[in-house]
């Protein structure tokens, strides 16, 4: 098997963190993306589903449930509101 580098850029406490998991799993970042790679191709897509996760969830079913009230003057809480939507 002929073998390639790959270089990815992204942000330094993302891969610290990510680095942290994997060891704790046993095994290291590069090989996590190694898997991720080969499960891509063995599946002809991304091998999860993409979702907003739990946090937003319990946000829609909080809000569905009138525990969540949008302000009046929403523009004064945009930049609030776009750091919450920002990828963790």
């Amino acid at each position: 098997m002929k073998e390639a580098t790959l270089q990815v850029r992204m942000d330094a406490d993302l891969k610290e963190q990510a680095e942290e998991l994997y060891k704790k799993l046993g095994t290291s970042f590069a090989e996590a993306v190694r898997i991720f790679a080969r499960q891509s191709v063995r599946e002809n897509a991304m091998p999860f589903r993409i979702s907003m996760g739990e946090r937003e969830t319990d946000k829609r079913i909080g809000i569905a449930e009138g525990e969540f009230v949008v302000p009046e003057d929403i523009d004064k809480h945009n930049d609030e509101i776009a750091d919450e939507q920002r990828p963790i």
